[in-house]
C-alpha cells in the first residue's frame, strides 16, 4: 500500500536542493557564515563582529541543520507506523518540534553573543603549557591551594538541598590531557538514595594558583542504568579547549569561559562580589565569600549563583530568587 505523506514533497524537494549547492561548490566557510544567519532570519552581522559573535553565528547555522535533520529522521520514523492516526500524530509532534527549532537557535544565538559582548570578541584560543600546572600530588602540600578552590587530596564536600544529596571527593587519582596532569574529582548526586548523576571531573592549578577544567565525564542515571553522558567532553578532543573554574585573584565584573566545546560545553561564569555574606549548615561567610553567576550558554535560562568561602571552597548554590538552595552540610579538607 502506498502511503501518502506530503511532508516527502518536501524532502525531495529539500535534497535535490542540497545536491544542486554541492555541485556547483557552494561549501560553507567562515567567511560565509554572516551571509548563512542572514538566510537563516539571523540579525545582520554587526562592523565589531569578530571570533566569538561570528562561531555563535555559524553554531545558529549548524543549529537549524540540525533541526531539519531531526525533522526528516522522524519523518522516515512516522513512516513505519502503520495505523494511520499514529503516523498522523508523529508527523504532528514532528512538525512542531521543527516549527519551535528556529526560535530555540536564535534564543542560544542571544546567548553567545551576549557573552561575546561582555567577554570579547577575540579567539578563545588559551595557551596551554604543561609546564606552568603544578602536580596535583602537591596541592596543599608544597604548594598554596587556590583558596576558593582547594584541589588538596582527600578533600571531601557534601551538599544537600532540592532533594538531592551531592558528594564531592578529590581522589588521589590522574588523568593527563593535553600533556598537564589533571586530578580527578569524584562527583555523585544522589536522589532518594539512589544515584542520579555520577561525574568525573579533570581540574588542574596552574602556577599562579588558576583552576582549569579540562572535561568531565558525567552519566545520568535512571534506575542504575546510564541514560545520558550529555556535557561529557575533554579538551583536545573534538577542538575543545578547557577554561577556568576559578580564577587566583577574582575580580568583579571578570567574565570568562569555564570550559569549551561548541555545541556540547559551553559553561561561564561572572563575578559578582569579593565581599559576600551567606550562611549554611556546615559554615558562613561574613564579607568573606566570592559570589560569582554560573550559566549554561546552551540553556539560556540557565543562571546559577554560587558562594566561595576562603579555605573550604563552595559553600552555596542558589537560583537568583533563592528559591532553591543547594547548601554545603559538611566538609573535610584534605585527607582524614
Amino acid at each position: 500500500m502506498a502511503l501518502e505523506v506530503p511532508e516527502m514533497k518536501l524532502y525531495r524537494r529539500i535534497v535535490w536542493t542540497r545536491q544542486e549547492r554541492l555541485a556547483r561548490g557552494l561549501l560553507v566557510s567562515v567567511c560565509a557564515v554572516p551571509a548563512l544567519a542572514l538566510a537563516a532570519g539571523g540579525a545582520s552581522p554587526r562592523d565589531d563582529d569578530g571570533p566569538c559573535s561570528l562561531s555563535a553565528e555559524a553554531a545558529r547555522v549548524a543549529c537549524g541543520h540540525e533541526a531539519e535533520d531531526d525533522y526528516f529522521i522522524a519523518v522516515g520514523k512516522c513512516l513505519n507506523f502503520a495505523d494511520e492516526s499514529e503516523r498522523s500524530r508523529c508527523n504532528r509532534i514532528a512538525s512542531m518540534r521543527r516549527a519551535d527549532a528556529p526560535e530555540e537557535c536564535n534564543e542560544v544565538f542571544e546567548s553567545r553573543d551576549d557573552f561575546c559582548d561582555a567577554a570579547g570578541q577575540a579567539p578563545y584560543d588559551p595557551d596551554i603549557d604543561p609546564a606552568d600546572f603544578v602536580d596535583p600530588a602537591d596541592i596543599g602540600g608544597s604548594v598554596a591551594p587556590n583558596a576558593y578552590y582547594p584541589l588538596v587530596r582527600g578533600s571531601i564536600w557534601v551538599y544537600a538541598g532540592g532533594g538531592e544529596r551531592n558528594t564531592v571527593r578529590v581522589t588521589g587519582e590522574t588523568r593527563e590531557i593535553l600533556g598537564v596532569t589533571c586530578a580527578i574529582i569524584h562527583d555523585v548526586v544522589e536522589t532518594d538514595g539512589e544515584v542520579a548523576e555520577d561525574t568525573q571531573d579533570f581540574l588542574a592549578q596552574d602556577r599562579d594558583g588558576n583552576v582549569w577544567y579540562f572535561g568531565e565525564v558525567s552519566q545520568e542515571l535512571v534506575d542504575g542504568f546510564i541514560e545520558s553522558i550529555d556535557g561529557s567532553w575533554e579538551a583536545g578532543r573534538g577542538l575543545a579547549k578547557p577554561g577556568i573554574i576559578f580564577e587566583a585573584a577574582p575580580a568583579v565584573g571578570d567574565v570568562y569561559r569555564q570550559e569549551f566545546a561548541l555545541g556540547e560545553a559551553e559553561d561561564g561564569a561572572r563575578v559578582l562580589s569579593l565581599n559576600a555574606s551567606e550562611s549554611v549548615p556546615a559554615t558562613s561567610c561574613k564579607g568573606t565569600c566570592v559570589l560569582t553567576a554560573d550559566f549554561n550558554l546552551l540553556e539560556p535560562d540557565s543562571l546559577e549563583h554560587k558562594y566561595y568561602a576562603p579555605g573550604i571552597g563552595t559553600i552555596l548554590e542558589t537560583d537568583p530568587d533563592g528559591d532553591e538552595r543547594h547548601e554545603l552540610v559538611s566538609y573535610r579538607i584534605g585527607p582524614p
